[in-house]
């Protein structure tokens, strides 16, 4: 073993000996720099990152606008409490946020500091807004490790002996095209997961105690399944039927990921209530539930929010990272790295049986491995192999799915189109290698 290898090692028996571990490790790289779409770790070795932080640094990483607008506000104030002292980055934001996300007439916007505080406001102030206690959700959802998140959350790794878990809360099967169609059309498909929606308002749940319905229009942890057009569009006439909340979770695809501001915005199916976080602050704790006004104003002044919520220094790292998304175009950019990426690896799926499927919406691409040409044999031991080699030639990967069966491509949108080339290449080989 080097001396460069000896590092990295050591920091990872540091963390192993002090970290609790059930804090998981995706991948055993370490950091010592980071900017853009490459990460230097401690040796001194240069890694191509295609995780992201988990979708967190769309604008790649320290972007110098960023940069600046934290080390400014830092100068100024770090807390006040947005509960106690007001300051108008806050509301900027928020005013900022209801303009690229609007929803109907009238937009109002709370800020918080997570992805799951953010599923947890929501539910409140869907609950708040229709007096109904039930809560919708879906099979292969991810919504977070809080009670209410845990609950809603279908990856029963993520829940072990951490029940029990938040009451009221039903789970409806995703409409996932590629697994479950059989010899199904897509809209023959569609047709028969409505009608299992619908029919789940008389064996599941009492359709009049339901607040709302919660999906990932494109899931993430589960494995980047995007939801069927029709599908959709059938669940918000369902929802206005019942007079059921629709609450869509953005968090990992928002904020340019897909090509939009929101990967509903592709769709064209409007949500009554909508989350956001990860890439929002680039690398800042900050998230964000958007809704119509008359629903947002439901909730009781003090029943949502917490102390740090949308704190000063985040809040300007937001309004920085959303300013520079628009100065570099990245909705743009989005789009043609997710055509580049799906491409070359439809082209080489066809030497690889083991690709079953290569989808997504913009740049957020999943690639899933399967055995016997059956999307119901999982290949996650070929997957943890291709992700584990890859990290050992200079690419950061992580997996997905409910079988970590899915390589997940969420790569900084600010990456040179020879970063992405070298990437696709390093994990090309790596395929080759184990297949």
């Amino acid at each position: 073993m080097t001396e460069e290898q000896t590092k990295s090692q050591q920091l990872l028996d540091r963390r192993k000996n002090i970290v609790a571990n059930g804090v998981g490790v995706f991948n055993t790289a370490t950091v010592k720099k980071a900017k853009g779409a490459i990460i230097t770790d401690v040796d001194g070795k240069e890694h191509i990152d295609f995780a992201g932080g988990i979708g967190v640094v769309n604008a790649g990483h320290c972007p110098e606008p960023v940069v600046k607008a934290i080390q400014e506000q830092a100068e100024k104030y770090l807390h006040t409490s947005f509960n106690v002292v007001t300051y108008e980055s806050y509301i900027q934001l928020c005013e900022e946020l209801a303009e690229i996300l609007p929803h109907g007439e009238k937009t109002k916007a709370m800020l918080i500091s997570t992805g799951a505080e953010a599923v947890e406001n929501a539910i409140k102030i869907a609950r708040q807004a229709t007096k109904r206690p039930a809560v919708i959700c879906f099979t292969e959802a991810y919504h977070g490790r809080t009670l209410m998140g845990m609950s809603l959350t279908s990856k029963v790794n993520y829940k072990f002996s951490s029940g029990p878990f938040a009451p009221e809360v039903y789970r409806i099967p995703f409409p996932n095209f590629y697994k479950y169609h059989g010899t199904q059309s897509m809209e023959e498909f569609v047709e028969t997961e409505l009608k299992r929606l619908k029919e789940s308002a008389h064996s599941m749940v009492d359709i009049n105690s339901v607040a709302a319905i919660i999906v990932e229009p494109i899931q993430g942890e589960g494995g980047f399944n995007p939801i069927p057009q029709k599908y959709l569009e059938g669940l918000r006439s369902f929802c206005d039927e019942h007079g059921v909340l629709l609450i869509f979770d953005e968090i990992q695809s928002g904020f340019c990921r897909t090509g939009h501001w929101a990967s509903w915005q592709h769709y064209g199916v409007q949500p009554d209530i909508s989350t956001y976080a990860k890439s929002m602050g680039s690398g800042l704790p900050i998230a964000a539930v958007l809704g119509r006004a008359e629903i947002m104003d439901a909730a009781e002044p003090g029943t949502i929010g917490g102390t740090y919520i949308g704190s000063p220094v985040c809040c300007a790292a937001a309004l920085a990272t959303i300013q520079l998304m628009k100065d570099e175009n990245l909705n743009e950019r989005a789009i043609y790295i997710g055509k580049l990426i799906t491409e070359r690896m439809e082209n080489f799926r066809k030497e690889c049986p083991e690709i079953g499927d290569v989808r997504g919406l913009g740049a957020m691409i999943g690639i899933e491995f399967i055995k016997d040409n059956d999307p119901g044999k999982p290949h996650t031991e070929l997957c943890a192999k291709i992700v584990k080699g890859c990290a050992e030639n200079g690419l950061i990967l992580i997996s997905a799915g409910t079988f970590k069966n899915v390589i997940r491509i969420l790569c900084p949108l600010v990456i040179t189109d020879e970063q992405l080339n070298s990437a696709l290449d390093i994990l090309e080989n790596q395929i080759k290698k184990h297949t």
